[in-house]
């Protein structure tokens, strides 16, 4: 039986409509698992429903995490924020921490995973690290590659791209920090900026900064990341 995978939503660019990219749910199509789409759930004695359906989990991209999540006031370049998702996503968390459900986070999804394990974020990368290179570079197509990362050799990110270097879309102003609980690094950037991380335990639990969703079709290798998270799921 193909696992079941979760996925979350949002609604802030959409007032009124619980959305996602298709990009995240051909995916995991692709990859061998049935998606669902996680609408934000206002009730917290619901995450329990859902997280007891799912066989894993995808914290997917979107806009900042509030910056009060993690002991911080926002800096000027702050201005996206919704606190309903934060609360809706960290609950979510939560849950499939406490049960070791298989879990991928992509780009916010990476920061949501570090602030909740009690890390902190860079709430800029040009402001708040100095020599840093570009990270966003909008506009430009989601599935061009446009820098490079390298990945370290004790890490299931390695086992999974069975290579030390690789090359990656980028588009986030922020980054983890303060490393969280249960976490490592698995890649950094060339200015040392943290690309991925996953836990030190035996679970499945990895965080990537950049969106191999939106590279799979056209760089089939990021399909990977998914077929071993797919794998964890069964």
């Amino acid at each position: 039986m193909k696992p079941i995978i979760g996925i979350t939503t949002y609604e802030e660019d959409l007032e009124g409509y619980h959305t996602i990219n298709s990009n995240y749910i051909n995916a995991v199509f692709a990859a061998g698992g049935i998606p669902i789409n996680i609408p934000i759930v206002n009730d917290e004695k619901d995450y329990d429903a859902y997280i007891n359906i799912m066989d894993g989990i995808v914290f997917t991209g979107g806009i900042d995490i509030s910056p009060l999540s993690y002991g911080e006031n926002p800096l000027k370049e702050i201005n996206r924020i919704s606190s309903i998702r934060d609360k809706y996503e960290f609950g979510l968390f939560g849950k499939a921490y406490e049960k070791k459900l298989p879990i991928l986070g992509i780009c916010r999804g990476v920061q949501l995973m570090n602030a909740a394990l009690g890390g902190s974020l860079y709430q800029d990368i040009n402001i708040q690290v100095p020599g840093s290179l570009g990270h966003c570079p909008n506009p430009l197509p989601s599935d061009e590659l446009y820098h490079s990362i390298n990945i370290k050799e004790d890490t299931k990110l390695y086992s999974i791209f069975e290579m030390e270097k690789i090359f990656v879309n980028s588009y986030h102003h922020q980054a983890v920090k303060r490393l969280g609980d249960n976490l490592k690094i698995s890649a950094v950037s060339e200015d040392g900026i943290i690309e991925a991380v996953e836990a030190i335990d035996d679970r499945f639990m990895i965080g990537v900064q950049f969106h191999p969703e939106a590279l799979a079709k056209r760089h089939p290798e990021f399909l990977k990341i998914f077929n071993a998270f797919i794998l964890a799921a069964k």
